[in-house]
Parts: structure tokens; sequence; C-alpha cells
């Protein structure tokens, strides 16, 4: 029995989807839930000029912290830098352009990214200029509010821990974090996964994100997955 819908695949395939000067959205909070194989490839290939979009820069040797260490990144949409230091040097040094947006409505942007928003209001950061700059302001009700617009980028790499072959995704833990929002908002989606298995073996009850939303799935490396559908 062949793959019956395509969506498993290799990393060297998906490779062909990322290119320099792309917009990448990623899962992961510090370097948990952060797809290694992925970020592994994208260095490989030497991708850069990215923008990237997710909640922090990872530390320097993890996660998404590798590729902004090694200058592939001219921009990070995130809620902190604080844990990778060559970020905040690259910053300070021109190098690196980053927009700040506080954890939760970051999320939000990603959500209203996913599901189609035109944007979201809210009066968090108001008084705070590195929020607030250039940002619209609407009255509502006698009250002003920041005008957030949708997050989405050309690509999104998240992880998962178990995945079904249609790409029904579960998730382990804390490394669940910003993953399903981000899988919703990108324009292609891929999901690196510790475990694939048959249609049929995830309990309906568990699953946080839908096949629907995943176009590609990659094993991590050292994963077995071709007994999945054999």
């Amino acid at each position: 029995m062949e793959n019956p819908f395509g969506k498993i695949t290799t990393l060297e395939k998906v490779m062909e989807f990322f290119h320099d000067g792309m917009s990448l959205l990623f899962g992961g909070f510090g370097g948990v839930g952060s797809p290694p194989t992925l970020i592994d490839g994208i260095l490989e290939k030497g991708i850069r000029d990215l923008t990237l979009i997710g909640n922090d820069t990872g530390f320097p040797h993890i996660g998404i912290g590798k590729i902004v260490s090694q200058e592939r990144a001219v921009k990070v949409i995130a809620s902190h830098i604080g844990s990778n230091p060559i970020a905040g040097n690259l910053m300070h040094e021109g190098k690196l352009e980053v927009e700040f947006s506080p954890q939760g409505i970051l999320s939000e942007r990603i959500r209203a990214g996913g599901v189609g928003l035109p944007g979201i209001l809210s009066d968090i950061g108001m008084d705070i200029d590195m929020v607030a700059k250039n940002k619209p302001v609407m009255t509502l009700n006698g009250k002003d509010y920041l005008v957030e617009t949708p997050l989405t980028a050309e690509v999104a790499i998240i992880y998962a821990k178990k995945a079904d072959e249609y790409g029904n995704l579960i998730y382990d833990k804390s490394a669940r974090n910003n993953n399903p929002l981000v899988a919703m908002a990108g324009d292609l989606t891929i999901v690196e996964v510790e475990e694939i298995v048959p249609m049929g073996c995830l309990n309906p009850e568990e699953i946080i994100t839908p096949g629907v939303f995943v176009d590609y799935i990659i094993p991590s490396k050292g994963v077995n997955w071709k007994w999945a559908w054999e």
C-alpha cells in the first residue's frame, strides 16, 4: 500500500520550498517545540535573509536561535529575544530588525492570520513606543485601541509528537506551545514529527491540529516511518 495522502515525505523534498528572502513562521518556545531537523535543513541549504515569525529567538545554539546566530535572518517578529544574546547584539549593530509584540498579542496575530481576520484590537502596549510605534489607532466606545495586524508566512514549520498519514497531530505537553496556531497561518505548513502512525490510530479527542492544516510531514532524524502504510 502506498502513502495514501501524499503528505509524508523527506527533508530533501521539502527543502525545495525554502529560498532566500522568504518569510517563515516557526513553532517553539525557547528550544521546546521547535523542529530541529527542518532548522538544520535550512542551515545546510544556506538559506539567508529570512523574516522569522515566532515566540522568541531561541538560544544561540538551540532551536531557531541557530538560524539567528548565523546571521541568516534580516527581521524577526517575536515577543522577546532575551534568551539569545547574539540576537540582541545583531539588533544593536543594525544587522537584525526586530519587531516586538507582547506574547499574547503575538499569538493572537498568528491566529488571526490563520483564520483570515483582518486584524485585532488591543490596548496592550499603548504607552510603550516599541509596541505602539507606527500602528494605527482605532476608537471604539470612547476607548482607543491599537490595530494589530494578522501574521502569515510563505512557509510554517512546526513540531509534533505524533501524526497520522493525513497530518492530524498530537503534541507533547508544553512542546505544544504556539505550534497549533503556527500550523494554521502558513501558506504551506510542514510538520516534523517523532512518530507517524496509520489512520485511525489516534484518539480523535486527543488531536489538536487537524490534518487539513498540514501540507507535508517529515520524520525527525532517526525515525523509521515506512511501516506506517506497509
